[in-house]
């Protein structure tokens, strides 16, 4: 089972990619949302968009919603906003330095 749930209904690697971040970022913006203690109008008023919109996100109706929109509202809120690419980081060990990975061979 991998961390993103699309690649495991056997979505393609990069639409599964897509629809986690759009998910998560969805997720997040609900979350902040329920903190505050918002109404869906108040929500609405303050990331400056349509009530409709905030329905969508807290019903998770997200589909048509694009993941820059998403980010948009993620800093219209103030919250951070970060991406990584590219290669993992290796694994760190309990004390924070960085885990070596020895191999051994047998004769």
């Amino acid at each position: 089972m991998s961390r993103n749930p699309f690649l495991d209904l056997g979505f393609p690697p990069e639409e599964a990619m897509a629809l986690h971040i759009r998910s998560q970022l969805a997720v997040l913006l609900e979350q902040y949302i329920e903190r505050k203690g918002w109404s869906q109008t108040v929500a609405a008023r303050a990331l400056k968009v349509p009530q409709p919109t905030i329905s969508k996100i807290v019903n998770g109706n997200i589909e048509k919603l694009s993941i820059e929109f998403l980010i948009k509202l993620m800093v219209r809120a103030g919250l951070p906003v970060g991406l990584a690419a590219g290669r993992r980081p290796a694994a760190r060990s309990a004390s924070g330095r960085r885990a070596a990975h020895h191999s051994s061979a047998t004769a």
